[in-house]
């Protein structure tokens, strides 16, 4: 079983910086997925950025590139996401989740993930 825990959402301007951590417990196999999902209000939640840590670069949505970066440090057992430039359109509840079974080409794929934290809110205003 696996628990994740983000944190570090808040309220920016446009053209600002934040970072989320995500605390996670449990077990984890080589191929895990960890990933970063976001869900706007009236939208989908939709994939952003996931690492799989079975080895390779991590996988960005087209939105987010060159602005977002995923991270891991294996020793505190958390992922980040870093995200700069944000804009409005990155305002979203943002969610953190896991997969023992990650499969190639799906990594931003939601239904790919079943363990999910609880989200954290990032609010941008122009």
């Amino acid at each position: 079983q696996v628990q994740l825990v983000e944190s570090g959402g808040g309220s920016v301007q446009a053209g600002g910086s934040l970072k989320l951590s995500c605390a996670a417990s449990g077990y984890y196999y080589s191929r895990t997925c960890m990933g970063w999902f976001r869900q706007a209000a009236g939208a989908e939640r939709e994939g952003v950025a996931a690492m799989y840590f079975g080895g390779g670069s991590p996988v960005y949505a087209d939105s987010v590139k060159g602005r977002f970066t995923i991270s891991r440090d294996d020793a505190k057992n958390t992922v980040y996401l870093q995200m700069n430039s944000l804009q409005p359109e990155d305002t979203a509840m943002y969610y953190c989740a896991a997969t023992a079974m990650c499969r190639g080409g799906y990594f931003l794929a939601r239904n790919e993930y079943n363990y999910w934290g609880q989200g954290t809110q990032v609010t941008v205003s122009s």
